[in-house]
């Protein structure tokens, strides 16, 4: 399988990725809420390039994907960027997909000008909050807050 990830290709996503994207999704959470990416592709696509989100290619199948945005006014904060969603299939996890779909996204926002990315972490998420940690992310000086609304 090794041999496979060296033939790994980093690409910007596109609609057509939506079912593979949400299929690794359900793997990584197995969650029955699912997450419309057909509309969140569609979104970036819009946006003409503007944001950066990609997926990783291996022999014309999506083996993992990661997906940000750029948040042009913030409390206290000029503009900056969020990763939103990432995952990588189970078959191909600890071969650092991540960390190349990670670095392409870098990339761009650095070329953007871009001087912070942020992302939310669950506490107890180990894995993806030793994972953010290999790239460098650290706690910032902001907290999440959450607000319930009745349905």
């Amino acid at each position: 399988m090794d041999n496979l990830v060296d033939k790994l290709i980093i690409r910007k996503i596109k609609i057509e990725d939506a079912d593979a994207i949400g299929s690794i999704q359900d793997a990584i959470t197995k969650s029955d809420e699912k997450a419309d990416f057909r509309h969140i592709i569609e979104t970036q696509i819009r946006k003409k390039g503007e944001e950066a989100s990609f997926v990783a290619e291996i022999e014309g199948r999506v083996v993992g994907y990661m997906i940000s945005y750029i948040v042009y006014a913030g409390y206290g904060l000029d503009k900056s960027a969020w990763i939103a969603s990432l995952g990588v299939d189970t078959k191909y996890m600890g071969r650092d997909i991540g960390k190349r779909l990670a670095e392409e996204i870098f990339q761009v926002y650095v070329k953007k000008g871009i001087r912070y990315i942020f992302t939310s972490v669950r506490w107890d998420s180990l894995d993806l909050l030793s994972f953010f940690k290999t790239l460098g992310f650290d706690r910032s000086n902001f907290i999440n807050l959450r607000k319930e609304l009745d349905s």
